[in-house]
């Protein structure tokens, strides 16, 4: 029986790329640089801020500006997280439709708490989240399985009894790492010529409406 739904945040539960793109171009504004296409920046949401300042900026990680422009993206993104971000279409009825089926949802992303909690409490989903897991929360990150591990302790479940949704390749290689079902979403932030049909995971939505019948299927 499923007793639990987990969810990735960016690009599965949360559509969060006009957020980084307006703080990603504020900062290219301050600095004299060309502002960087809505699409190319949503492309590379689900890889991180790194990835999204390496875009805007052209600069490798290990080069000397990055680290100190890193931390003022991040400063910024921290002082207005949810000015555009919001569930996906139709999501809040799935997450309602779980609710009332007493099936617990939680979130199990690569997001740093710093971000994701406050995050979660402006849009007023941390108290309908069951649990919420950071890479700050555990010593090894997606697609290792260890985070999904963990949100399964701390619902009391067997991750045979879970799905995870997610819209990258490590998302449904933690969800398969970790011996649950997982379902991949092509709605999110995938990058182009990214096929998610080789992802190998047991269902792909096109549309967040579509979660409850393809949780059906397990």
């Amino acid at each position: 029986m499923l007793k639990a739904v987990l969810f990735d945040l960016d690009g599965t539960l949360l559509d969060t790329a006009a957020d980084f793109a307006r703080v990603l171009n504020s900062l290219l504004a301050e600095h004299q640089r060309p502002l960087q296409d809505y699409q190319a920046v949503r492309e590379c949401v689900s890889s991180g801020a790194r990835a999204v300042l390496a875009l805007g900026f052209e600069l490798a990680p290990e080069s000397a500006e990055f680290a100190a422009l890193l931390e003022e993206f991040l400063d910024r993104y921290a002082a207005s997280l949810s000015e555009q971000t919001t569930l996906f279409p139709g999501m809040d009825q799935q997450l309602r439709n779980l609710e009332e089926r007493g099936i617990a949802w939680g979130i199990v992303t690569n997001k740093p708490s710093r971000f994701t909690e406050p995050l979660l409490r402006q849009l007023q989903l941390d108290k309908r989240c069951a649990t919420t897991i950071c890479p700050d929360h555990v010593n090894n990150r997606k697609p290792h399985p260890e985070p999904i591990y963990l949100a399964c302790k701390n619902l009391d479940i067997r991750p045979a009894e879970a799905v995870y949704v997610g819209d990258h390749r490590r998302d449904i290689d933690a969800g398969r790492n970790a011996g649950m079902k997982t379902i991949a979403c092509r709605y999110g932030y995938i990058p182009s010529g990214d096929n998610i049909a080789d992802w190998q995971a047991d269902a792909i939505i096109d549309h967040a409406e579509q979660l409850e019948a393809a949780l059906l299927r397990f």
